[in-house]
């Protein structure tokens, strides 16, 4: 079971509406747009969403944000905890949550009320995200073709921070080779050099705009569908 811990903050919670998309078992889209595959599906107890004006040209893959609804006996005063997984619109929505993460919005016995609203007003406010135990992994794109096309995403990213670029180390001409962003979390690269590969990401968070290496993110043997496992921790 993967959660996040979460902190309350000072800071002011911003109104909006949230819904919620159909899924018969309750949990998150292995489909998303992010492209983070079955990880959006599970993360966070599939406690997830997909957003649309806070979208950021697919930025706000893997962010955090405290989302309560405002009906007085039906909803909790802490609301659920998501990590954007996907995009989505709604009727005048910020936010399309998992069934499962919709429902966590209200009472113990007054889920099955919540649902009959189908789009409610809510508050919502970002957060940073702690996944306990996890370190920052790459996973390889269900898309790539070894060895001539490599899409890589970053899961497990800590902390409030956004994913804003991410480069390959050349090793023969000694310089970083950026990465385009293909959509949603995934950079992806033609013909990536051989043997094992070094990563960076540029993140912009408390911490302001920084480059985090990841060495030998990528073995030299890869394989699409599998995420690799870096020693790095974000907070």
């Amino acid at each position: 079971l993967l959660l996040p811990a979460y902190c309350y903050s000072q800071f002011t919670f911003t109104s909006s509406r949230a819904s919620f998309y159909g899924s018969p078992d309750g949990l998150g889209t292995p489909s998303g747009a992010c492209g983070f595959g079955t990880y959006g599906k599970t993360v966070n107890d599939a406690n997830v969403a997909g957003v649309s004006s806070l979208w950021n040209n697919g930025t706000a893959c893997g962010t955090c944000y405290q989302v309560r609804c405002n009906v007085p006996d039906v909803c909790t005063d802490y609301g659920v905890f998501v990590v954007v997984t996907d995009y989505g619109e709604g009727d005048d929505t910020d936010f399309v949550l998992s069934p499962r993460a919709y429902g966590r919005m209200a009472l113990a016995d007054k889920s099955e009320e919540l649902y009959t609203f189908g789009v409610v007003d809510v508050e919502f406010l970002r957060v940073p995200c702690r996944f306990r135990g996890y370190n920052v992994m790459f996973k390889v794109h269900e898309n790539s073709k070894y060895p001539q096309y490599l899409a890589v995403a970053t899961l497990y990213v800590g902390g409030q921070n956004d994913v804003l670029a991410v480069e390959m180390w050349q090793e023969d001409c000694k310089e970083w080779m950026p990465m385009k962003r293909a959509f949603g979390a995934v950079f992806d690269i033609f013909y990536p050099p051989p043997g094992p590969m070094n990563l960076r990401f540029q993140v912009s968070g408390s911490a302001g705009l920084t480059w985090v290496v990841a060495n030998n993110a990528i073995p030299k043997i890869w394989k699409a569908g599998v995420a690799y496992e870096s020693a790095i921790q974000l907070a």
